[in-house]
């Protein structure tokens, strides 16, 4: 992945839209202090870029009826290439599957499952184990409450490097 050269008002857009995605470009513009064109023009730059990779809505689950999120720790029984790649094509075909991250650690996988129920987790999950996928070992952790959910804090991630 080919690095992006940032300044401060490139990632104070980002960090603008990772909180309000449906800012308009003239409010955008004016909380990070750049007239509409060239902050248009930003914009238009970090899409192309790759850092800006879509617009969505944070939906409340709890609005539309009842469902369990679930984390989900992987460990594959084969740790060959291969594997991996197999076990990652399959997650991509799993709808409940709303995120997996290859992790280091005493596991392979976080996979982020959101489903109706826990027997429609269970379900998932014995899907997956009948699939042949290499899980080899899994541990369940529901979530019982989400206590914060955010974007992500761009002013530490993207420190300015050091003037001469």
């Amino acid at each position: 992945m080919r690095r992006f050269a940032l300044d401060d008002r490139d990632v104070a857009i980002l960090s603008v839209l990772s909180r309000e995605g449906r800012i308009s470009k003239v409010a955008l513009a004016a909380r990070v202090n750049l007239s509409p064109t060239p902050c248009w023009e930003r914009l238009r730059k970090l899409e192309s870029a790759g850092l800006i990779r879509g617009y969505r809505a944070e939906v409340s689950l709890a609005h539309l009826g009842p469902h369990v999120s679930v984390f989900v720790t992987v460990e594959l029984e084969s740790h060959r290439a291969e594997s991996f790649q197999a076990f990652e094509r399959a997650v991509s075909g799993y709808d409940e599957v709303v995120g997996c991250w290859a992790i280091g650690g005493g596991y392979d996988y976080l996979m982020q499952v959101v489903t109706r129920d826990v027997t429609s987790y269970q379900a998932l999950i014995d899907a997956m184990l009948a699939a042949r996928i290499g899980l080899k070992r899994y541990f369940t952790y529901i979530v019982t409450k989400e206590v914060k959910s955010g974007a992500p804090p761009f002013d530490l991630i993207h420190a300015a490097p050091p003037r001469d």
